[in-house]
C-alpha cells in the first residue's frame, strides 16, 4: 500500500507538521500581543527621590493627608473614575477635605485648569496638555463618597480617553506609596 512507503510517510508527516505550525503560529501571535499589552499598560516605577518629592509638593497643593488618605485610579473604556478615601472612615476632617479639594479640582478640570497637578507633577505631566485642550469634550464628574470624594472622567473621544489613562498612570507612579488602581481596589474590598 502506499500509505505504507517511507516517501508517503514523509509526506504525511510534512503535512502534521503545517498542521501544527498553523496552530502554534497564532497562539506565539497571542503571546506577543499579551506582552506588548503588558508592557505598554505597566506603570512606570519612579525613584525614591522623585516621591518624596511629588509628596512634598503634593502637600502643598492637597489639603490632606497623603499618610491619612489613599488614592484609587480606576481606568474605564470611556475615561476613567478618580477616588480619594479617608484610610480611617470615622476621620470627618479628611473627608471633608477630601471632597471639598475634589469638588474644585473637578471644577478646575472642566475648564481646561490643571495647574494643580502641573504644580506636584511638573509641565510636562503625561496626558495634561490634551485633558487642558480637549476639557470641553470630557465630563468632569463629582461626586461624595462615604469615606471620601470621586472624580469620573467620561468622555467618547479616543485620543481624551488615552490621555486620561496616561495621565491615571503618571498619578499611579508618582503616587506610588498613596495609591491603588482600581483593578486592586476591587479584589481588596472583595477580600473585606
Amino acid at each position: 500500500m502506499a500509505e505504507d512507503s517511507p516517501y508517503f510517510k514523509l509526506i504525511a508527516s510534512d503535512s502534521t507538521l503545517n498542521q501544527e505550525i498553523a496552530v502554534i503560529k497564532p497562539l506565539i501571535h497571542l503571546l506577543l500581543f499579551c506582552a506588548f499589552i503588558a508592557t505598554a499598560n505597566a506603570v512606570e516605577t519612579v525613584s525614591a527621590e522623585r516621591l518624596d518629592e511629588v509628596a512634598k509638593r503634593g502637600a502643598d497643593v492637597m489639603p490632606f493627608s497623603l499618610e491619612k488618605t489613599l488614592h484609587v485610579f480606576n481606568k474605564t473604556d470611556n475615561g476613567g473614575v478618580q477616588q480619594v478615601i479617608a484610610k480611617d472612615a470615622g476621620d470627618s476632617e479628611q473627608i471633608t477635605l477630601i471632597r471639598k479639594h475634589l469638588a474644585e479640582i473637578a471644577a478646575h478640570f472642566a475648564k481646561g485648569d490643571f495647574s494643580g497637578p502641573k504644580r506636584i507633577h511638573g509641565n510636562d505631566m503625561p496626558g495634561v496638555k490634551e485633558l487642558s485642550l480637549g476639557a470641553g469634550r470630557v465630563h468632569f464628574g463629582y461626586r461624595d463618597l462615604p469615606n471620601g470624594g470621586q472624580i469620573d472622567y467620561v468622555t467618547e473621544a479616543p485620543e481624551l480617553i488615552a490621555a486620561i489613562h496616561l495621565y491615571f498612570d503618571a498619578q499611579l507612579s508618582d503616587h506610588s506609596r498613596h495609591v491603588m488602581s482600581g483593578d486592586h481596589a476591587r479584589h481588596r474590598s472583595q477580600q473585606h
